[in-house]
């Protein structure tokens, strides 16, 4: 289903039992955190979104932890499972392998091709737009100050609309805001973004600033499709058609010229100098450690829109499992397809939430040929985010990449240290601090498959123990009867 907004999907969280709101007076200087971190470790039932609706100081209640579950993350996207999704992503690129021998399936897969493509739907009034504050005030805003060490409060889910001074092309990312008074934020975009690209293509054709406007409080899938690791030219709102099935509409800004969500809850329009930096951090990251201040560009707020009694939508990052988790789950499953389309001997990959997403990717690969496991360690290093993982992991394509147990065992067993281990030096994300050097430093490649008499392995290796087939089914058939359940 596609949500018109975030208030339905509110609605469906709480119709499924999936929110809990909480009436109880919560400061948002910390203490939202420390309830919201609490809760998105707990397991079962008890790990559910929340609606704190009476935060002190504010009128404006706040939602947390609405994506911190796959049952959560599946239904902000209006599938049972992430893997529907990607499954819908497998039916359409079969379209360029249509053959005189199956021809008769373009009957079926053209409308799915259509039905993917949905293109922004632009309208003149919005319910964003229901209050105009032309003297903006973020102070009215619940803005979350999340950890101790913080260098303030940041606006943590909101989507960035920029344009490419060249192309003209929108670009939305999510890049966190320093909130420094009630007209100004930082603006965190890292070097590798599309943000800060369209940023570098501005001040390289001489113009003194760069409209942006932010949008916090979407539909779900908006949410989403702003982390979504995309090809430079793809538009995220394009994207969010495909996987909602339905257009977004989108109306034009009050005092800059971009488009935004119509049915978001909060606007800021603005614009970045391009000649201006200032310090911008610490901030509690989702490393579990706290990513160090460094100078960012500064977004002024020219004008804030917003629907009546809106709704600020946030989250919080820190050690894991925490909400962005799931949201990297959902990339994770959604775009294996893509991945598979540039390597084919891929089975699946396994992106752990104690790794962080740019830290560890474990793959499954059908193996044809010897160092096949190298050519897709690096493959994946040559990949656009990939670019900064820091350990990948391959095993043989009967290895279940989900279980970590089975993972772990593989590495344990089947490596030599010597020969299995892979070094090279790269980018990394500009959040990890563990390398000497900022943004760079060494990745390890572990090849964990079946080494090959080719790949210089010159004892026998042993077969791995397995039951016979027949004496499976003879004790499948057994199971019931032996009470075993």
């Amino acid at each position: 289903m596609a949500y018109k907004d975030l208030r339905e999907f509110i609605e469906e969280l709480e119709k499924r039992g999936l929110l809990k709101r909480i009436r109880a007076e919560v400061d948002c200087e910390l203490e939202i955190t420390e309830i919201t971190d609490r809760v998105s470790k707990m397991e079962g039932k008890g790990n559910v979104a929340l609606l704190f609706e009476n935060v002190k100081g504010y009128d404006m209640p706040v939602l947390m932890n609405a994506f911190g579950s796959y049952e959560r993350m599946a239904l902000a996207l209006g599938v049972e499972k992430l893997d529907d999704i990607a499954e819908e992503i497998r039916e359409i690129l079969k379209i360029p392998y249509v053959s005189l021998q199956n021809k008769f399936s373009v009957v079926s897969l053209i409308p799915m091709a259509k039905k993917a493509i949905n293109f922004p739907k632009y309208v003149k009034n919005a319910p964003c737009q229901e209050v105009v504050m032309e003297e903006p005030d973020l102070d009215k805003i619940p803005i979350l100050k999340c950890w101790p060490q913080d260098g303030g409060p940041f606006v943590t889910l909101p989507l960035v609309f920029t344009k490419n001074p060249a192309t003209g092309k929108r670009n939305v990312g999510m890049y966190r805001l320093q909130k420094y008074d009630s007209r100004t934020t930082g603006m965190h975009w890292h070097i590798h973004k599309n943000g800060a690209e369209n940023f570098r293509d501005m001040k390289a054709k001489g113009g003194e600033r760069i409209e942006a406007a932010v949008a916090i409080g979407t539909d779900p899938v908006l949410t989403y499709a702003a982390t979504a690791p995309l090809p430079r030219d793809i538009d995220e709102m394009v994207f969010a058609g495909f996987l909602r099935h339905k257009s977004v509409e989108m109306v034009k800004c009050k005092t800059v010229d971009l488009e935004v969500p119509a049915h978001a809850e909060i606007i800021l329009e603005g614009y970045v100098r391009t000649d201006e930096m200032r310090r911008e951090g610490p901030f509690g990251d989702h490393t579990g450690y706290y990513s160090l201040a460094d100078d960012y560009p500064v977004f002024h707020v020219t004008c804030i829109t917003h629907r009546r009694n809106p709704i600020y939508f946030a989250t919080v990052v820190g050690k894991p499992p925490m909400e962005d988790c799931y949201l990297a789950k959902a990339t994770e499953r959604i775009f294996l397809p893509l991945l598979q389309q540039m390597l084919p001997e891929v089975v699946d990959i396994n992106m752990p939430l104690e790794g962080v997403f740019h830290d560890c990717v474990i793959v499954s690969i059908r193996k044809s040929f010897p160092m096949q496991a190298r050519k897709v360690m690096h493959a994946f290093w040559g990949m656009g985010q990939m670019m900064n993982v820091k350990m990948i992991i391959v095993v043989d394509a009967h290895v279940n990449v989900q279980d970590l147990n089975e993972v772990w065992w593989r590495v344990y067993n089947n490596i030599d240290a010597k020969h299995d281990l892979e070094i090279v030096e790269g980018p990394l994300d500009v959040l990890d601090h563990s390398s000497p050097m900022a943004k760079w430093g060494a990745k390890l490649g572990i090849d964990a498959t079946k080494t090959w008499p080719e790949e210089g392995h010159s004892r026998e290796w042993p077969d791995e123990i397995e039951m016979t087939e027949e004496i499976r089914r003879k004790v499948d058939e057994k199971w019931r009867e032996l009470g075993l359940d």
